[in-house]
Order: structure tokens, then C-alpha cells, then sequence
């Protein structure tokens, strides 16, 4: 089973996200601190990485980095509210596969990284 981690300052878009991953099947975790997932991601054993840019405890842009710069070989997506076209441009790392607008059909766009990731 695919285990996949979800960093998003937001509470209420964490327990979405945690009905959303139990419903189709996945082990989902959910964190607010980028660092409390690091560490998970930093053990392995970790499918897909979803974050938003808005994290507790760092920026999300320095979360991608520092998952970049990790040992960790999935897939990232980030799953945003912000919808700037020049924020989606700086998101320039090889690992990420997809920047999807909360604000869209988010669930849709996301099942498949999920399932192939």
C-alpha cells in the first residue's frame, strides 16, 4: 500500500485531504510543520509527497528544496490556493509533477499521481 504525506497549514484542508486518502484506499499522513515531515520522508518508505506552499514552520518553496536536496525519489505535488502564474513558474524542481489550484477539481487532478506514483 502506497503511503503518502500531505504538509498544508491549513486544519481543515488536512482532515480533506486525510477523508480524501481514506476513501480511496491510501495511508495517508497528514503534517502543518515541514519539519515533522522531513523526517518521515528522510526514514523512506514514502510514495508522494503533497504540499502547499503555506507551511507552518517554513516556506514551502524551502520545503521542496530541501525534499530535492533528500534521498527521497517520488513524486512532489503541490496543491496551492495560490493561484499566481509567477508563483507556479518558480516551481522549477525535476521532482515535481504537478501544481494544482485548491481552487479547481483538485481531487480529480490528483487521483492519478496517486495511483501511478
Amino acid at each position: 500500500m502506497k503511503t503518502i504525506i500531505h504538509v498544508d497549514n491549513s486544519e481543515f484542508f488536512r482532515k480533506l485531504m486525510k477523508g480524501f486518502f481514506m476513501e480511496k484506499g491510501f495511508i495517508g499522513t497528514c503534517f502543518s510543520h515541514g519539519e515533522e515531515a522531513l523526517k518521515v520522508i528522510n526514514q523512506g518508505n514514502v510514495s508522494v509527497v503533497i504540499t502547499g506552499l503555506a507551511l507552518s514552520d517554513m516556506d514551502g518553496k524551502e520545503f521542496i528544496k530541501r525534499i530535492c536536496a533528500s534521498s527521497y525519489t517520488g513524486p512532489i505535488i503541490v496543491l496551492t490556493s495560490n493561484n499566481a502564474k509567477e508563483e507556479r513558474q518558480a516551481l522549477s524542481y525535476p521532482k515535481i509533477q504537478a501544481c494544482i489550484s485548491k481552487s479547481e477539481a483538485w481531487q480529480e487532478k490528483l487521483l492519478p499521481y496517486l495511483i501511478n506514483g
